[in-house]
Parts: structure tokens; sequence; C-alpha cells
């Protein structure tokens, strides 16, 4: 039974996330139906990331099995094929085919995600839905030095979802850096692995550093504390992109 990978890109603005969900549009669930219309096959597709509703991917990574082998340049596109007919803002960018053993979710060795935020008095247009506006000019040298408290192996409760599955709070938080050009500010994070809403967390908490409202110290207590109370507002999902996933 052949293993395909497919490197997906999409629109997270129509979805009520990557995972299935009854009664409600999926990523997962609208490749599955393109995959059963060209082959005949219900599948289980396995992510690499179970994005929240409304958050984006430019590369995020799945597997299926199929009985039949089929060529992989013929699976990319014949997926595509399907979901554009479906009216599905989702787009497999590359398909092959993989060893049994591969694991989209299991066998990652490191996630990388985007957060963009247009910080400008007057609202975006055309970024509208895929970034998160902020009028108020926001300090991104602050924003940049506490997020370097936060690098490494830490207790990251205050930055976790209350409704995280996750069987421990501990993560190594590999990378994490606020850069401005222009009017966009870039949050980049990297890990193996993240909580439920983790970048986020500390998304709109790095914000309340860049308003002025916390210093870094203040940051580093609110880690600390390991106390979801502790945390700055989450930041609205249409900022965040799953970009890479390495394995």
């Amino acid at each position: 039974m052949p293993r395909y990978r497919i490197d997906v890109e999409y629109d997270g603005a129509a979805y009520a996330g990557w995972q299935r969900q009854a009664g409600q549009p999926s990523v997962q669930e609208a490749i599955e139906k393109a995959i059963a219309a060209f082959s005949g096959e219900d599948v289980t597709l396995r992510g690499a990331g179970r994005t929240d509703a409304g958050v984006h991917a430019l590369g995020q990574v799945a597997h299926f099995d199929l009985s039949r082998t089929w060529y992989a340049d013929t699976v990319r596109d014949a997926v595509n094929a399907h979901l554009g007919l479906a009216g599905e803002t989702v787009s497999v960018l590359g398909a092959a085919e993989a060893a049994a053993d591969f694991d989209a979710r299991f066998s990652a060795r490191a996630r990388h995600y985007l957060y963009r935020i247009v910080n400008r008095r007057a609202p975006p247009a055309l970024e509208r839905g895929r970034a998160w506006h902020v009028v108020r000019r926001l300090d991104t040298e602050a924003m940049d030095d506490a997020a370097q408290r936060l690098l490494g192996k830490h207790d990251f409760t205050t930055f976790r979802s209350v409704q995280c599955q996750a069987k421990s709070p501990v993560k190594t938080l590999d990378r994490l850096d606020v850069s401005r050009t222009g009017e966009i500010i870039e949050i980049r994070a990297s890990a193996r692995s993240f909580l439920h809403n983790q970048v986020r967390s500390l998304v709109g908490t790095l914000k309340r550093v860049g308003e002025g409202a916390w210093t870094a110290e203040d940051v580093g207590r609110a880690l600390a504390a390991r106390d979801r109370a502790a945390c700055g507002p989450v930041a609205p999902p249409q900022g965040l992109y799953l970009v890479r996933v390495d394995y």
C-alpha cells in the first residue's frame, strides 16, 4: 500500500481549522474529499500541524495511503482539480511517494510559523484577513528583546490554551524573532512542536511590550508564573501562517 506525502498551501479564513469537525468545513476534510473523488478511495489524512480556525499555511505537510500506485504528479494535479471544482481555497503544491514509516506529524523535527502584523493607522485592504491590523505604533526592538527571554526549554503553561491536549506544557522554543519592514511586522517562531494557541499567545503578549504596557521583565515573570491568567491577550488567527515543516 503506497504512502503519499503532500505539501499544502491554504487560506484558512473559510475553515474551522485543519482538523475534521462534524458540521463544520475543515482543510482536512476538503482534501480527503478531493482524494476520494479522483481515486475512488476513502482516506484518512494526517497533517503535521492542527492549525486553528482562520490560520493559514504556506507549507503544511500531510500523508495518506492508497491501495493503488499513482504518479506523484497525477496525485497533485488530480487533487487540485477537484479542490478547484469544489471552490476550496486549498492547493497541493507537491506530492511524492513516501516511505511506509513516514508520518507527517510524528516524523517532523521542526515546525516554523510566521505571524504578520500591519502596523499603521489606515485599515488594510489587500492584507485584510491575512494579517493583524494594529493602529498604535509598536516598538519592535523592545518586542524582540522580550522575545529572547522566551527562548529555550520552559514550562509554557502561561502561553497554553486551556483546551490544549498536549501531555506536557514543557516545550523548547528554538526561535522567536521580531522584525519590521515599513508597516509590516513579522514574528517568526520555530520549535519541534507547539502547544495549542502557543504562538498566538506569545504574539499577543509581545504586542503589549510593543505598546509600552509591559517590559521584557514582565514577560519573564509571566512565563515563570506558569499561569494562563498571566498571559497577554491572544492574537487573532488571521495573521498566523504555518510556513514550513522539517523532517
